[in-house]
């Protein structure tokens, strides 16, 4: 039984952190890392308790988390996600407590919420990516759902785990899904860092988890069972997660010298950079919507180097002229800082000719500048306002009072769509597209007719 536990546990909660390490922000990676991580938790208190009632709702705990994340790979377009992540949410904490409180059979109701997120991915098909996802999505549930099914039902197919390590291959594979899903997303190459990934994975689980077994099968002890999953449990963070583990031993080892850290943070960020950059010639074949989402996207990331250093539009021809003539060889950490500074005139193109004002003409500019080139949050609890002139102020004040979250989040996308039409212009040549969608434009930036 340890020889299946420890390796179970051990690869579910490296693809948790691994999957916490591309993007904690994003729902469908969030989601999908915590059901690992309930997994994972389950297959260690199985371990130490097996058939117990906790070990049996861990196992159920997944089903709710990938429904959401099922439900968080619906296009963010749709006027009804915002619903459907709200029904969610309360459907999951409904459904846990009703799994606690029902027998082993009957905690099988779990695979409801899940049904209806397959049915939904089925129905906006057309707008997911990759197009084989919810087909893929599907066998995967399916496989999980039967299972559980074996797991929970009283029926004799052999050792139970057996059929726990099936339901962490079935979550292997949610976890593989969301982040091809997460690479396509944001334009990044997958096969390089997930196969390094994997690789130290594979040594961390030889060299630790073969000890680990031997460890518990001589020990038979709960108490030494319990350290030794927790042994693997922080190995296989540092191995899911080595930037922050790096960061964190930094902050640690040089809490005296600023400047080190900063130097070796600037190399920490250009080494996770590397393996998630795509090639330059896959640039110009990119669609009109994805050239859109990278542009949002990078605006979003306009104060995280780290992020733009694996955006597609470090390879966009005008850093190239940017770059073309300078002493130093153009890096990656030089090209992200260029394009910082193609974002910044982008978005100061939109600026309307006048003083500071808060009319129509102006908010795509406004929510642009003030949120993403100054990084300033008007719905934070405390604002930041030390060393803001007045035009700042009087924007973060107009924002907070006036301009609602997903109003802003509105004027952002249509901001970020007119700078995406300029610079997909100079990539693929033609006449840009100046204007803003729903807004005023300058004069000068009017479409014709």
């Amino acid at each position: 039984m340890f020889a299946i536990a420890v390796p179970a546990f051990a690869f579910a909660w490296w693809a948790a952190c691994y999957l916490l390490g591309r993007d904690p922000v994003r729902q469908p990676t969030g989601r999908a890392a915590a059901a690992l991580m309930a997994y994972a938790v389950g297959v260690a208190v199985w371990t130490v308790a097996p058939d117990s009632t906790l070990a049996q709702v861990l196992f159920c705990a997944p089903v709710l988390l990938w429904a959401g994340s099922t439900v968080a790979l619906l296009p963010a377009t749709l006027p009804e996600r915002r619903h459907i992540d709200l029904g969610w949410l309360v459907l999951a904490a409904a459904f846990l407590g009703t799994v606690i409180a029902l027998p082993q059979a009957g905690r099988l109701v779990v695979l409801a919420p899940l049904a209806g997120g397959v049915v939904l991915l089925w129905r906006f098909r057309d707008q997911v990516r990759p197009p084989m996802l919810p087909a893929a999505l599907t066998v995967a549930a399916v496989l999980y759902g039967v299972t559980l099914a074996v797991l929970l039902l009283p029926v004799d197919l052999g050792a139970p785990m057996l059929v726990i390590a099936a339901l962490g291959v079935d979550l292997l594979m949610l976890a593989f899904l969301v982040a091809v899903h997460d690479a396509m997303a944001a334009g990044e190459r997958l096969r390089p860092d997930l196969l390094r990934s994997v690789a130290g994975a594979v040594a961390a689980v030889l060299l630790v988890g073969a000890p680990a077994v031997l460890t518990v099968t001589v020990a038979e002890s709960d108490a030494v069972t319990i350290l030794q999953f927790g042994l693997l449990a922080v190995v296989m963070t540092f191995v899911g997660l080595p930037g922050a583990a790096r960061r964190v031993l930094d902050a640690i080892a040089f809490r005296r010298d600023a400047r080190l850290r900063a130097d070796r943070s600037a190399v920490l960020m250009l080494a996770e950079a590397l393996p998630r950059h795509r090639h330059r010639q896959q640039l110009p074949g990119v669609s009109e919507d994805d050239f859109r989402r990278f542009t949002h996207q990078a605006l979003d990331n306009y104060g995280d180097l780290g992020r733009l250093m694996r955006s597609p539009l470090t390879d966009l021809p005008v850093i190239d002229q940017r770059l073309r003539g300078r002493l130093e060889p153009g890096t990656l950490e030089h090209r992200a800082l260029e394009l910082r500074v193609v974002l910044q005139e982008g978005v100061d193109r939109l600026r309307p000719a006048g003083a500071f004002d808060t009319t129509d003409a102006w908010r795509s500019y406004n929510v642009l500048h003030y949120c993403c080139v100054l990084g300033l949050d008007p719905y934070a609890r405390r604002p930041r306002t030390d060393g803001l002139d007045r035009d700042a102020r009087r924007a973060l004040d107009w924002m907070r009072r006036q301009v609602p979250r997903q109003t802003m989040r509105r004027w952002q996308g249509e901001g970020a769509a007119v700078i995406a039409a300029r610079l997909r212009a100079d990539l693929v040549g033609g006449k840009p597209k100046w204007s803003v969608r729903s807004g005023p434009a300058r004069a000068d930036e009017r479409r014709p007719g």
